[in-house]
């Protein structure tokens, strides 16, 4: 018979753990593996994952989820990869998605497939929702610097800038990793710097030409993915010329700043880039009104692309950039670039 004292210590770790307990954890309170099987078959418990069980038999939240995999990874587990961008809310959560750790080098656990709902026994209570998603699954990665990339907590995750380039270097090309580094660092502002100590002191296995370039992207201005966008699928593609980013301009003793600037190459062109959301905020809106309006005061051409011009239709936003420079004068050194012809 188990004491109360043992039950209270029982209930504490469920209670820890979201109702979660490895077999390991339960063995001392009198749960054999008959017991759990026994517990399991009637549909009382919830095998989650290898080992690992829930006291009911609902479905998983997500706090549920994320600790069965840590417990199924062991001790040192902590999330990582795509699971902790969607805890530092850099990416959205995808339930269906597997739920990916980091372990140190040395430790034993394998990556896990998914688990379903799968019938209960005969005479056993039903079960709802028979044939759906349990459990996305564990992808598991292994560090040897395990002991510097974590940060603590109930679900112990890799810090941003180790989140970051766990995204990038998992991409399928080193475009896609280069990208991947300039979306993460601008949507979730984390500091240029702490990116250049990441990548010197954990160097990625892979791309490392690719995220030094999109560090050096970042470092001359580029604040966006739209923004890189415009850089390399815009100018660099079609050989126009560098225009500087995030150029300051005073409108109304308030200093501005416009998206990229052609003074460099004696043009007074500048081209506004507007994304997606930040024109629903009315304050943004007025505050446009008054750079278009301060720029045609100071006799300034201007051309607005959306996200939509930029990633769609390049060429055709190259061809009106390149119209208004060579109406102001400048001339084309190099031949036209092949993505138009």
């Amino acid at each position: 018979m188990t004491s109360p004292r043992s039950a209270n210590n029982f209930q504490v770790l469920l209670d820890s753990q979201y109702g979660l307990a490895t077999q390991t954890q339960l063995a001392p309170y009198g749960y054999a593996r008959p017991r759990l099987r026994h517990l399991v078959e009637t549909g009382q418990w919830v095998a989650v994952l290898r080992g690992i069980y829930a006291v009911t038999n609902g479905p998983l939240t997500r706090q549920m989820a994320l600790m069965a995999a840590l417990l199924y990874a062991g001790p040192r587990a902590i999330l990582s990869h795509r699971t902790a961008a969607e805890e530092w809310r850099i990416l959205p959560v995808d339930p269906t998605k597997p739920i990916h750790v980091t372990v140190p080098y040395g430790e034993s656990a394998k990556c896990q497939s998914p688990t379903y709902v799968s019938p209960p026994a005969a005479g056993a209570r039903p079960l709802p929702l028979v044939g759906d998603l349990r459990h996305p699954g564990v992808v598991v990665h292994r560090s040897r610097a395990q002991a510097h990339i974590a940060v603590d907590g109930i679900f112990p995750r890799t810090k941003k800038t180790d989140t970051a380039i766990d995204l990038a270097v998992g991409e399928p090309s080193a475009r896609a990793a280069h990208s991947s580094l300039i979306a993460t660092v601008t949507n979730a502002n984390i500091r240029l710097d702490d990116i250049r100590g990441c990548l010197e002191q954990r160097a990625p296995r892979r791309y490392r030409k690719a995220l030094d370039a999109a560090v050096a992207l970042l470092a001359s201005g580029v604040q966006s993915v739209l923004e890189h966008r415009y850089v390399v699928d815009v100018e660099e593609a079609h050989g126009l010329p560098v225009s500087r980013k995030q150029s300051p301009v005073v409108v109304d003793g308030r200093t501005l700043y416009e998206d990229c600037d052609y003074s460099d190459v004696g043009v007074p062109l500048l081209v506004r880039l507007d994304g997606k959301r930040v024109h629903a905020v009315p304050q943004v809106a007025f505050r446009d009104r008054r750079r278009d309006n301060a720029a045609e005061l100071a006799g300034r051409p201007r051309l607005t692309f959306g996200y939509e011009e930029v990633t769609e239709k390049p060429c055709a936003v190259a061809a009106e950039v390149e119209h208004v420079l060579a109406r102001n004068g400048w001339v084309r050194k190099n031949p036209r670039q092949l993505p138009c012809l």
